[in-house]
Formats: structure tokens, C-alpha cells, sequence
């Protein structure tokens, strides 16, 4: 099963009734995600706030470290989840709130979750109908299981740096140290390398085709049995990443601390400039 899911094929396995839905719209600045679940949405769909479900309060450990497994489950099981159901989670356009959604969902020990390529947007020009009404759900019955997946903290980013490849997924003025639009210091990881997550999308906010993010990475030395770390401001756009990787059937692993928690310890190492030769 891929991890990608269409907005057709989404509409037939709603209509049958094998996938609970699940919003996630959200945006780091504008519109609050509620305000725009309110305004649309997926039948059916509930709506999973990120800042308060998928990850814990910010603070050392990062803008959007991990989430306290107890809340994390109590807001899953509002949403009517449970350990049997398949799940697709959608956000506006361009997967990035989702794949944090996908990523948290793994790593609480459920794997039967998708992502809606596209979003909403690729649901509305596909014709699909959307609603304002927020619809009653019994209570799911989902058991969260920390820790189901690997999880990179700084020491182990330091390493992936080293050994493997550290994919930093922000924008290349941020990586370089040239521009720092949300976090108190400019720079990277030592030893990263910069691949920006817009250069993977369409125009339309969908994932570009396979053959052509297998170039790109191919670009910053990652092939099928490359060690992948993924890193960003706070550990959001590199679940994305970790999610168009993970659909070419390469595992990568996000540091969740990411940049936002790197530069919180005056002692770890900073770098600017261009990317290591």
C-alpha cells in the first residue's frame, strides 16, 4: 500500500467505507487550521490540530518536539480512531501538516495511515464535495505505542551528518546562513546538505513524479540504501520529506528537534555557507 493516495481513490474508499479521514489543516503563520476546517472540509472528516496534538508544548527541545503520548492518544481516539482502521489525513495543498500527521501516527505504532496528495485542493478540482458541518463520532479505541519507529535526536543528527546523508529541507538562504525568517540564529547542521521540500512539489502542490525526486536526490548523494536523516526548523517540513521518501521506499529518519532545538545548546556547532564538498 502506498503511502500516497489520490483524491479519486480517496472519494471510492470513503464511499465504501474502508478509510477514516482525518483534517490537519494548519498554517505556522495566517488563517489558525481550525478556521479553515470550519470554512471546508471533507465529509465526515474531523479536524487534528497540530500544535496541540502532533506535537508538545515548544521549548528546548524544539518549536514542535515530540507529542506526550496521552494526549496524542485522547485526541486520536476524538477523532474516532482505532487500532484496526486505516486512516488518510489531508492539510490544504502541499502534504505538510499531513506528513507530520503520517509520521506521528507511525511512530505511535500505526502504520495503516495515508496521505492525500494534493490536499484538499487536489479534492476540490477534482470535483469532491466539501462541508462546513463537523460531524459526531463515537470515540476510537486507539492504543498509543511510543517510540514505533526511530527517531534522530541532536547526537544522532551529528552522526547521520558524518556517516550517512542529513538531508536539511528548509530554503536554501536559510540553510546558508543568508536569511532566518522564524528562528533566533541563520545556519545548519555541519556536514548537512541542503535540498529545499518545494523542490519536490508540483505547481499544484501534489509530490513531482518518482523518477524525477529519485534525480534530485540522486543530486545530493541519497540513493536506495543511503543512511537519510531529515532535518528543518522544527522537525514538520522533515516529516514531509520523510513521507516523499518514504514513497520511493527509502526510510528516512526525521530529527523532530531539528534547527530550533540544534541551536538551543550554545555548546553544538553551527554552520553557513554552502553545502560540504
Amino acid at each position: 500500500m502506498g503511502a500516497l493516495l489520490s483524491a479519486d481513490d480517496l472519494a471510492t474508499a470513503l464511499d465504501r467505507g474502508e478509510v477514516r479521514v482525518v483534517d490537519v489543516q494548519y498554517n505556522l503563520t495566517g488563517t489558525p487550521g481550525r478556521e479553515l476546517y470550519a470554512d471546508a472540509h471533507v465529509p465526515g472528516a474531523p479536524f487534528l490540530d497540530l500544535d496541540a496534538a502532533l506535537a508538545g508544548p515548544p521549548g528546548p527541545r524544539g518549536r514542535h518536539p515530540l507529542p506526550d503520548p496521552r494526549v496524542l492518544e485522547d485526541a486520536l481516539r476524538r477523532c474516532g480512531i482505532s487500532d484496526e482502521d486505516e486512516v488518510v489525513v489531508y492539510d490544504q495543498r502541499t502534504s505538510l501538516s499531513a506528513a507530520r500527521a503520517w509520521w506521528v501516527l507511525r511512530w505511535a505504532g500505526h502504520p495503516q495511515v495515508r496521505v492525500l496528495d494534493g490536499g484538499l485542493a487536489a479534492w476540490r478540482r477534482a470535483g469532491h464535495p466539501v462541508t462546513g458541518d463537523v460531524p459526531t463520532l463515537e470515540p476510537g479505541t486507539i492504543t498509543v505505542r511510543p517510540g514505533s519507529v526511530p527517531v534522530l535526536d541532536a547526537d544522532g543528527a551529528a552522526t547521520m551528518a558524518r556517516s550517512g546523508v542529513l538531508l536539511d529541507v528548509r530554503a536554501a538562504e536559510r540553510y546558508r546562513g543568508e536569511a532566518e525568517p522564524i528562528d533566533r540564529e541563520a545556519g545548519h547542521i555541519p556536514g548537512s546538505r541542503n535540498l529545499p521540500m518545494t523542490d519536490l512539489l508540483d505547481a499544484d502542490g501534489t509530490f513531482l513524479p518518482p523518477d524525477q525526486v529519485r534525480a534530485r536526490l540522486r543530486q545530493v548523494g541519497v540513493h536506495r540504501d543511503t543512511p537519510v536523516g531529515t532535518t528543518c526548523g522544527s522537525g514538520v517540513t522533515a516529516a514531509q520529506m520523510a513521507l516523499a521518501l518514504h514513497a520511493l521506499r527509502i526510510d528516512a529518519i526525521p530529527y523532530v528537534g531539528s534547527w530550533s532545538e540544534w541551536i538551543a545548546d550554545p555548546g553544538r556547532p553551527r554552520a553557513t555557507g554552502a553545502e560540504p564538498g
